[in-house]
């Protein structure tokens, strides 16, 4: 009698990049299933856009409402999904237990964070394609390089992801559910989303400014609709944003 059994399949972890590929997917999957979260990330953006760009409610400025709508409807999917939406599933999911379940698994803290980054990659760019969709049929004429639109949306999720984990990891999850749904509103109105910013006080647009969603805003704005080059100033206030919030998450983030 041997002390070495066969076992088949061998026993012991799956290799690293399959465990986060199956955690990124089981995240899509638990985001896609939420009808509450379905409808922060999908049907809200995809409404302020039929709407505002039906109705002649807000003055827009020179050229069609539907140009100027859908890169802050970009933006705002963005934010939806990247902040909105992970600050609030991630605080239950600390709440609960989950994430501290998940923390004495095989499968390393900062992957746990890699497969949510990439869930939220996913959802993204459904919303992006279901936006284009719908503002295209709308009759939207986008211009510019795609590229850097790729560069805007990368930081911008970049960006809204570190203050969402920051958000999550600090605070409980009942105060994470009414600051992150409240933020959501006042970037909504105060963010260039679908007010242009020259309609604000002179005194406040340098301020308002400098809010992540008001650059990412801004700089989808500046290339989809005027076909600019890269906006500097926007992906420089992004990356700051991205640096500052991903660090102050990493730093202060509690598993429990």
């Amino acid at each position: 009698m041997t002390a070495t059994g066969t076992y088949a399949p061998k026993p012991g972890a799956a290799p690293l990049p399959r465990m986060i590929a199956a955690q990124a997917a089981l995240e899509t999957k638990m985001l896609l299933r939420n009808g509450e979260q379905l409808l922060l990330t999908v049907i809200i953006p995809t409404l302020l856009l039929v709407l505002f760009s039906s109705v002649d409610i807000i003055d827009t400025g020179q050229g069609k409402s539907i140009d100027f709508l859908t890169p802050g409807i970009l933006a705002l999917s963005v934010m939806s999904t990247a902040f909105t939406g992970q600050a609030i599933a991630t605080g239950f999911e600390r709440r609960y237990g989950v994430l501290k379940r998940l923390a004495s698994s095989p499968l390393p803290r900062w992957a746990l964070m890699t497969a949510k980054t990439a869930s939220v990659l996913v959802t993204e760019i459904l919303q992006v394609l279901l936006v284009t969709a719908i503002a295209l049929a709308l009759g939207w004429s986008p211009h510019g390089n795609p590229v850097t639109v790729l560069l805007l949306l990368i930081l911008g999720t970049a960006a809204f992801s570190g203050l969402g984990l920051l958000m999550a990891g600090t605070l409980k999850a009942e105060a994470t559910l009414a600051a992150a749904n409240l933020v959501f509103l006042l970037l909504l109105v105060g963010g260039g989303v679908i007010v242009p910013m020259d309609k604000y006080p002179s005194g406040a647009q340098d301020a308002l400014a400098l809010l992540p969603i008001s650059a990412l805003s801004d700089g989808l704005r500046d290339v989809l609709q005027h076909g600019s080059g890269i906006p500097w100033s926007n992906l420089g206030i992004l990356a700051a944003w991205s640096v500052t919030g991903l660090a102050a998450a990493g730093k202060f983030f509690r598993w429990e």
